[in-house]
């Protein structure tokens, strides 16, 4: 009896170390849910904004000569026929035709027109960022439904001297106006493929890959 009175006694006091070292092997930053679970559906993402150098392409219903295919310049203004730097960058292809509608009413009755996004490159806060050790940081235009393992495939992966579990996510948290911190493991994704690893991006999201300590 003595004897079962100490070992409870004993792994009653272990169980708050083991408790502690769980908690500090995870690391300070939450997690995100993995895609898996997040995306059981594709579906549309946010309705695209225009950002520079995004190549267009104007069709007027009726009026192909007023139409055009063309490439927003770095100052955020497009020229097409009739209309002369038209400001593009910020809104959506909805908003822009609108705009080029209302300007053509002056030349001809209820023009009918359409923008198409052909090749994108998004403004900033669209763009999603990996930086640190990985083969070569980018920006890269975010897409919908884009995953962690779709940006590391597009700069190429981890470095050679990469700590990849301990990468951070940082996004902007809309509901609190703040920047928040997440931990992803990318070095468990890449080389273990473990598939819960893979999380969801948000446009704006930024990696930070460090280097390993050893």
């Amino acid at each position: 009896m003595r004897f079962q009175r100490i070992s409870r006694l004993l792994i009653g006091a272990s169980l708050p170390a083991v408790a502690l070292s769980g908690c500090a092997s995870t690391g300070s930053a939450p997690q995100l849910p993995p895609a898996s679970f997040v995306a059981t559906q594709e579906g549309p993402g946010e309705e695209y904004i225009i950002g520079p150098l995004d190549n267009l392409t104007i069709f007027v219903w009726r009026n192909p000569e007023l139409g055009a295919k063309v490439q927003v310049r770095p100052d955020g203004r497009i020229t097409t026929p009739l209309i002369t730097d038209m400001p593009a960058v910020g809104k959506t292809p909805k908003m822009l035709s609108d705009d080029i509608k209302l300007a053509l009413s002056q030349y001809i009755e209820n023009p009918l027109v359409s923008v198409i996004v052909d090749n994108f490159s998004g403004t900033y806060s669209q763009q999603v960022r990996i930086v640190g050790a990985t083969e070569k940081p980018a920006s890269i235009p975010y897409r919908a439904n884009m995953t962690l393992l779709d940006a590391m495939i597009s700069v190429g992966g981890l470095s050679e001297y990469a700590s990849g579990n301990r990468a951070r996510l940082v996004r902007f948290d809309k509901a609190s106006g703040k920047q928040k911190e997440y931990q992803v493991r990318i070095g468990d994704l890449l080389k273990k493929g473990d598939t819960k690893a893979n999380v969801m991006l948000a446009p704006g999201d930024v990696i930070i890959i460090p280097e390993s300590m050893f």
